[in-house]
C-alpha cells in the first residue's frame, strides 16, 4: 500500500511507546494516541517510517503499524 503526505491514517496496532519527531526525539507514553484517532502524514522518513501529526503531538511511526483511514471518517 502506498502512503502520501496528507493522507489520514490511524494506528493498526497499539504501540508500547511513541517516539516524537522532534530534532532530539523522545519516547512518550502510548496513551497519547488512541486506536480510533486519526492523524495526518506530514513526512516520510526513510523507507518504513512515517511522521504523523496527531492531536497530542507528532510522532515517528513504522508504516506497518498504520492503516489508511476511511474517507468518510
Amino acid at each position: 500500500m502506498s502512503y502520501n503526505i496528507g493522507d489520514k491514517v490511524s494506528l493498526r496496532v497499539a504501540l508500547p511507546y511513541l517516539k516524537t519527531s522532534d530534532p532530539m526525539p523522545m519516547l512518550r507514553p502510548s496513551d497519547l494516541v488512541t486506536m480510533d484517532e486519526h492523524g495526518i502524514i506530514i513526512g516520510i522518513r526513510g523507507t518504513d517510517i512515517l511522521e504523523v501529526k496527531f492531536r497530542r503531538g507528532t510522532f515517528l511511526i513504522p508504516l506497518t503499524h498504520l492503516a489508511i483511514a476511511n474517507n468518510h471518517d
